[in-house]
């Protein structure tokens, strides 16, 4: 309970980041990553340019409501975890990176909790290893190719981004961190001077904003890249091998789930008999800074209501009583 009420400070989320950082070799790259609690693991996967930072107000609540153990890492060349040597960031890179992780950890019987490219890593994990998965949690992703009409009034901006002009906008002014980051938050003043430096920390340097170049030209667009539109292919074909609950948490309006683009959300049912849908609220990019805390209680409550939390046990009732 103390911890949670640290998580507020002022009647807005809370910027400390009070976690141990831990680190694990993966292939050769040093990554970063909190946890907290205990049991069976709940892993949280951020996205673009986000961390395990993204989860601070998400994971603790949801680790302690669900005794489950609450994990998050950061991707390659974002957060506290290393750059690439080689200055490549590809899918396969962050594939691996997330299954290396998971192999490495020893994590079994998962609760996957994924946003934005978070989507895409987890649900290829998810199809590829479905006897290791528990359930799916989706806010904020795709499973899908693109197409230029999904993105609305940022059209031309993403247009940009994957132009040579993105090397200027993204790696040389921050633009993504700088402005699409706070500008997809419904609730502004939760963007303080302090939650965006730390969201700046990891990318210093022109050179070390590279990753959040690349994810934009990633995105699977009408086909393009091709490899991302394999990726994407793969996880469509096997989504059906998925037999677990997953839920999607969708906001209002939302930016990649919204009303232009919410029969994506009917034709993935179709595919995912299990779906459930969840309203968020208010919110559009990065709920978890719009409202971690409802976001906490939408995840626990369906953890709670399929039966996938731990009891405690006598010792854990004692504990408790005692604090």
């Amino acid at each position: 309970m103390e911890r949670r009420q640290e998580q507020y400070e002022c009647g807005h989320p809370s910027a400390a980041f009070p976690f141990e950082s831990r680190y694990v070799d993966v292939h050769g790259h040093r990554i970063h990553y909190i946890e907290e609690g205990r049991g069976m693991p709940v892993l949280f996967v951020h996205g673009n340019p986000t961390s395990s930072y993204l989860w601070r107000n998400v994971l603790p609540a949801v680790a302690a409501d669900t005794q489950r153990r609450g994990i998050a890492l950061d991707l390659p060349g974002f957060g506290r975890s290393g750059k690439s040597a080689d200055g490549k960031y590809t899918l396969d890179l962050y594939y691996r990176t997330l299954e290396g992780f998971i192999d490495k950890l020893g994590l079994k019987d998962l609760v996957l909790v994924l946003h934005d490219w978070g989507g895409p890593l987890g649900m290829q994990y998810a199809t590829r290893h479905p006897g290791n998965i528990q359930a799916v949690v989706l806010m904020e992703t795709f499973l899908w190719d693109t197409s230029w009409r999904d993105y609305g009034r940022l059209r031309p901006v993403f247009r940009l981004f994957r132009s040579p002009a993105g090397y200027l906008m993204i790696q040389v002014m921050n633009f993504f961190v700088n402005t699409i980051l706070p500008g997809s938050v419904v609730r502004k003043e939760n963007m303080t001077r302090e939650v965006m430096d730390n969201y700046r920390r990891p990318f210093p340097t022109v050179a070390s904003r590279r990753p959040v170049r690349v994810f934009p030209k990633l995105i699977p667009i009408g086909g393009r890249p091709k490899t991302s539109h394999l990726f994407i292919r793969e996880i469509e074909d096997n989504l059906r091998r998925l037999d677990v609950p997953v839920l999607w948490i969708k906001a209002t309006p939302g930016a990649i789930l919204t009303a232009r683009t919410e029969y994506r959300l009917a034709a993935l049912s179709a595919r995912l008999p299990r779906l459930a849908v969840r309203e968020f609220g208010p919110g559009l990019h990065y709920l978890q800074e719009d409202d971690p805390q409802r976001l906490a209680e939408l995840i626990t409550g369906w953890i709670k209501g399929h039966n996938l939390h731990n009891l405690p046990s006598e010792i854990d009732k004692i504990l408790l009583d005692a604090a």
